[in-house]
């Protein structure tokens, strides 16, 4: 699975060709969420409060970013890198 950003603890990955809705993979030390791209609330897992905060202030700034990996990752194309958070 590739890590698309990796910022204060946080790694975001996408799987290529994972099932809908469009969503990445946030872990942060053991815990696991998967973010819905659109609503970005977590649908499978969870996060603690402060770094589910940091990775929504993240994707909020990376929305599209973040859509045009996943259908890049549906295709089975390379994913582009996405900027931390300062």
């Amino acid at each position: 699975m590739p890590e698309i950003c990796r910022f204060y603890g946080i790694v975001i990955k996408m799987y290529f060709d994972d099932h809908n809705p469009p969503h990445f993979h946030a872990e942060y030390f053991g815990e696991e969420a998967l973010i819905d791209v659109n609503t970005l609330v977590v649908f499978l897992g969870r996060l603690p409060a402060r770094a589910y905060a940091l990775v929504t202030e993240w994707a909020t700034l990376h929305q599209k970013e973040l859509i045009s990996d996943w259908q890049k990752a549906k295709n089975l194309e390379p994913l582009e890198k996405i900027e931390p958070l300062p």
